[in-house]
């Protein structure tokens, strides 16, 4: 960095009154050094030139009164005239020599105690016509002004006069001029620099002090007291309008018929005493813009405040959970304490922690209409959407989210509203739906039977017959077994339809698979579908309820079941059931020979009420309710498929300990 950029970055960082003040200052040195040297040049120049002027004189008086004497050779009386002449006064001080030569340049008298050198006498000669010769020599270590003038008689020149001036007296003379031409100067630039710092000062005095409110505002205090010759002598409590938030300000907030406006204290407000201009210069102007200023924000900020703690009781006590979230990244900001109820997070755990986290990936696409810089929507909504809580633990929602600013930073405002009831209680009824059918044809076909047997044995007592006894114990067999069939599928619907116990226990992944088969079978095989079991044996257990898994593996039997028949080609109709242990867990796959789904759909079939089907065929919750259920147990669900050629579904659960 140069000279000049450090004083320009030094100059920049000063504050205003010194900046007034190096500025006067630097155009007061500059005026006065250039006042000094003009001066100096003129003076010294002045001064030199005076004192040539009076060692010609001199030089002429001993040419004038000298020539009498050269004439009649005279010697002793030329030396008592050019020794008078040399200590006249202050002369001695100034002349340092005098001498006479005749025509021939031969030295007639001299003033010198030492021998004249031939050097001096032959330097600065006067050829005619010349009347005076100036020339600056040396003699010996000393500097001298040589001024020689012709002595005349008539017309005929008899001689020279030669006077030598002591440049070091000369200098002396000057220099003396020149300090007291420098302390005249200091003077004035010291009284120039006095009016200039008090002059900086009277003009920087409001600007400093609007600098130190300003800091004190930049600092949040907003009840700075404002000084005496700003404040006008009124106080914030003069204010109707700051004393009641709910009354408008006449200056900002009403129109100029405020007075009419039928508020009876109001009516004074015409002349305001807080809001007003300045005649004054424009520093005056600026502190009474100033002071309006710092007085509409104490009066807006205090509106704000009261605005902004009605708004946070309404966003605590709301009984729905409401998030906001940052738009830059869809962190959470902010939230209420219902959201931590529902979520089983504490409010430090939440702030910072991303919202799409509280919900599968899938329903990232809630966001993405908040993204990119094009118009943002006023509203959002997305019904029926899966979470879960600090555990894990999935439940439904509907998501309400509109745009905002929060803090300053563009943000989104996110309420949350709980329908996992309402979910669970849709899910009973499409459940109880699907069941309806192949559990009448279940237990039709063991009353059949009995009604058969029955009806037999009633015959045979009508007839007055004796049956055979192994026929007969046939029949009680048949009827007993069929009884025992009734009572098995009347106790798995029992188990697959009661409320789940908050209870888990250990399962063995083949038993649901079994018990669900018990109920569907029959009714898949009347539509040609076969089951192909692949189960391990004596799997390790895996810590769940018995009665969810057989909820999960009846969603997919069916899902895939319906797969199956909306294939309709003709060919393998198959549903594989498989199960094995692998790497400290077990896995349980259900393999369908249906349509596929293209890969496109792979996430979207987890959404609830996501649904390929037609109106009437389904609510798309069966698979939603999977997802859910099998994340509640620590497991994942994985979904291949080939479009044309079938799908697996893969569930993986951690072994128990």
């Amino acid at each position: 960095m140069t000279l000049v950029e450090l004083l320009s970055a030094r100059f920049a960082k000063a504050s205003l009154k010194n900046k007034f003040f190096l500025s006067m200052l630097a155009v007061v040195l500059l005026v006065s050094a250039s006042t000094g040297l003009a001066a100096r040049w003129i003076l010294i120049g002045s001064m030199t030139n005076e004192l040539v002027l009076r060692g010609t004189a001199i030089a002429h008086s001993v040419a004038e009164r000298g020539a009498e004497y050269i004439l009649e050779n005279d010697r002793p009386e030329l030396l008592a005239l050019i020794y008078d002449e040399a200590v006249l006064r202050e002369r001695k001080y100034l002349v340092t020599y005098i001498f006479v030569t005749d025509d021939e340049n031969h030295v007639l008298a001299h003033t010198l105690t030492r021998r004249l050198p031939q050097e001096l006498v032959r330097a600065n000669p006067l050829p005619s016509p010349k009347q005076t010769s100036v020339l600056q020599l040396s003699l010996g270590a000393e500097e001298v002004y040589d001024i020689a003038v012709p002595i005349t008689e008539g017309l005929h020149r008899i001689g020279t006069a030669r006077v030598g001036l002591s440049k070091a007296h000369m200098d002396g003379l000057i220099a003396k001029l020149r300090l007291a031409f420098l302390a005249f100067i200091t003077a004035i630039v010291l009284i120039l620099l006095a009016i200039s710092n008090r002059l900086s000062k009277h003009i920087t005095r409001s600007l400093t002090a609007l600098t130190r409110i300003s800091d004190e505002l930049s600092r949040g205090n907003f009840e700075i007291r404002m000084p005496e010759d700003m404040a006008n002598g009124v106080t914030p409590d003069d204010c109707p309008a700051f004393a009641d938030t709910n009354l408008p300000c006449w200056h900002f907030d009403l129109s100029d018929d405020a007075a009419e406006s039928g508020h009876i204290r109001l009516r004074g407000c015409t002349d305001c005493r807080f809001y007003h201009s300045s005649d004054g210069d424009e520093v005056s102007q600026l502190a009474a813009s100033f002071r309006n200023m710092v007085w509409s924000i104490r009066l807006y900020r205090r509106r704000l405040r009261e605005s902004e703690e009605k708004y946070r009781s309404l966003f605590d006590s709301g009984p729905e959970p409401v998030f906001v979230i940052d738009r830059g990244n869809f962190r959470i900001i902010d939230a209420n304490p219902r959201a931590e109820a529902l979520y089983g997070y504490s409010r430090r755990e939440l702030l910072g922690k991303p919202f799409l986290k509280l919900g599968p990936e899938h329903a990232a696409r809630f966001l993405d209409e908040f993204r990119g810089p094009g118009p943002l929507p006023n509203f959002v909504s997305r019904p029926r959407v899966m979470h879960f809580d600090k555990e894990n633990k999935p439940f439904y929602v509907n998501l309400h989210a509109s745009p905002i600013i929060y803090l300053g930073r563009p943000a989104v405002i996110v309420a949350v509203t709980d329908i996992t009831e309402m979910v669970d209680k849709d899910a009973q009824l499409i459940q109880a739906g699907k069941m309806s059918a192949g559990i009448a044809h279940e237990i039709n076909q063991p009353l059949n039977a009995i009604k058969m047997g029955s009806e037999f044995l009633a015959l045979l007592g009508e007839r007055g017959e004796r049956p055979d006894p192994e026929h007969y114990a046939e029949v009680v067999r048949e009827i007993s077994g069929q009884c025992d069939r009734a009572a098995e599928i009347i106790t798995t619907l029992r188990s697959f339809g009661r409320k789940a116990p908050n209870i888990d226990e250990r399962v063995d992944v083949n038993h649901p698979v079994r018990r669900v088969l018990t109920l569907v079978r029959r009714q898949f095989e009347l539509e040609n579908i076969r089951f192909r079991l692949e189960l391990a044996e004596s799997p390790p257990p895996i810590v769940a309820r018995d009665n969810r898994l057989q909820q999960v593996f009846f969603n997919l039997v069916t899902n895939a079941r319906d797969a199956i028949v909306e294939r309709g080609a003709p060919g393998e109709r198959q549903i594989t059931i498989r199960t094995y242990a692998e790497n400290g867990t077990v896995v349980a796959e259900v393999e369908d020979t249906g349509t596929g789904i293209p890969e496109s759909m792979h996430e979207s079939v987890f959404e609830p009420f996501f649904t390929t089907k037609e109106a009437g065929q389904g609510m798309g919750l069966g698979l939603a309710i999977t997802y859910g259920i099998v994340r509640d147990h620590d497991g994942e669900i994985a979904i291949e498929s080939e479009q044309g050629r079938g799908t697996t579904f893969r569930l993986t659960f951690p072994a128990a300990e």
